[in-house]
């Protein structure tokens, strides 16, 4: 038993070696935020983010209630980031802030089946034309 502890050790050592040359464990790549500070420390939403978002959207589909604290939106206008053209490129695009922390960790993210990935361009809420003939004839805001 203690010759195959050995030879596991053996076999592992060179490997934690290299990784502490090559300054430790790899982390995801996190682009930072447009706003000054997060709506809570850093540590508590790698830790809770999904919890919050969770509570988040049983309150506003179970009860009505909106609010932008912890509002998956709000979240996608704050680290969207833009390609060089300009334009805003996909919350959950290979290296953008969801996708790299969720793929360093192997968590599947399902919010954007529904959700945009992208921020607004207004802060009109778009509604999806349900009846296409109402929506021709709704007037238009002029914004």
């Amino acid at each position: 038993m203690r010759v195959l502890v050995f030879l596991l050790a053996m076999m592992f050592l060179p490997s934690l070696a290299a990784a502490q040359e090559a300054g430790g464990v790899p982390s995801p790549s996190i682009t930072k935020g447009k706003g000054d500070k997060c709506v809570a420390d850093t540590d508590y939403m790698r830790r809770y983010h999904m919890k919050e978002l969770t509570h988040q959207r049983d309150k506003t589909m179970q009860q009505g209630v909106r609010t932008k604290k912890f509002s998956l939106k709000e979240c996608v206008a704050c680290h969207a980031t833009t390609d060089d053209g300009g334009q805003p490129v996909s919350i959950n695009a290979p290296g953008e802030f969801c996708s790299s922390c969720h793929e360093y960790a192997a968590v599947k993210v399902d919010c954007f089946q529904c959700h945009a990935t992208k921020p607004e361009e207004s802060k009109q809420a778009r509604r999806p034309a349900l009846f296409p003939m109402m929506a021709a004839a709704e007037p238009e805001t002029g914004q």
